[in-house]
């Protein structure tokens, strides 16, 4: 009987170590660069919040300077979750590592349930340009090699009407063309007149004023430029792109990953209005799968073979 009973306590024990062993001590949230860093920590400090509750770990906010940072870390294993990811970058991600990471949804505009954004062409208001060929000879702002708004989409157009790539500066068209980190750092570029014209992204969805529901424009805007949209003129924009996935690592524990993904989806419906400032618009999540970045992720493997 007593050693039924000490199989039974050490069966005990051990069942417990594992439940425990289950949830890590840290959970790192990675956040793309890109934006305003101080910003970024402070919209999404009510996820942390929430998470530390929820699943009784400590959440680190690992925001990156680049979106190499966060691809890096999810195929490493030192970032566990994405709330609002570049498809370009995802697609990075998953031509290294198809298994590295679960897409647990995609983010849907609460206005009118689209689930995608545009990448978008601004120049200055008072400038004189209207179209994409009046930017010849001009200087120009990209964003990040990783985003997908910011180069990857806005690259194929580029390279279609004008030739060449952004090596040579699309056969010369432009007089330079820069990668300057981010989006709001393309706006930038664009006001103080380091570039005549550069591309960022938004919704294209609701009040133009505020800078639609989602997108670069309405997260400055909301910062620290309230009359963006006067100062700044939308002159090309493109085909629908769909919205960011939200991932999770599969490298976490099997059994913790699961209650990392209802907490996620916790996270939209309980306390919606954290995740729309994380998410930066008016969105919750909505079903997908890697199909839906099918696109992307043959637009990208296809512009990294032709960069060898």
């Amino acid at each position: 009987m007593k050693k039924l009973l000490l199989t039974s306590l050490l069966a005990s024990v051990m069942a417990s170590g594992f439940a425990q062993a289950a949830t890590p001590k840290e959970l790192n949230l990675g956040i793309l660069g890109g934006q305003n860093a101080t910003q970024q920590i402070g919209d999404n400090q009510c996820v942390k919040d929430f998470f530390d509750k929820e699943l009784g770990t400590e959440t680190r906010l690992r925001n990156s300077s680049d979106y190499s940072g966060v691809i890096q870390g999810l195929l490493g294993g030192k970032v566990d979750m994405v709330l609002s990811m570049s498809p370009s970058s995802y697609a990075s991600v998953y031509i290294k590592d198809p298994k590295a990471v679960e897409v647990v949804g995609i983010a849907v505009d609460d206005t009118d349930k689209s689930k995608g954004y545009h990448s978008v062409v601004i120049v200055k208001a008072d400038s004189p340009y209207k179209k994409l060929s009046d930017l010849k000879g001009k200087s120009f702002g990209m964003a990040d090699p990783d985003s997908t708004s910011g180069f990857l989409i806005p690259n194929q157009t580029f390279r279609k009407e004008f030739g060449g790539s952004v090596d040579d500066k699309y056969n010369g068209f432009f007089s330079s063309v820069t990668f300057s980190g981010g989006h709001e750092q393309d706006v930038l570029g664009v006001l103080n007149g380091q570039f005549e014209g550069a591309v960022t992204w938004a919704s294209m969805i609701g009040d133009y004023d505020t800078g639609f529901t989602s997108g670069a424009f309405t997260r400055m805007i909301r910062m620290d430029h309230p009359d963006l949209m006067k100062q700044i003129r939308i002159i090309w924009e493109s085909p629908l792109i769909p919205n960011g996935p939200i991932l999770v690592s599969n490298k976490l524990d099997a059994d913790f990953k699961p209650k990392l993904v209802a907490a996620i989806k916790k996270l939209d419906t309980e306390n919606h209005s954290c995740f729309i400032k994380a998410m930066g618009g008016t969105q919750h999540i909505g079903p997908a799968t890697v199909a839906d970045y099918q696109n992307i992720i043959d637009m990208k493997r296809e512009l990294t073979k032709g960069a060898r």
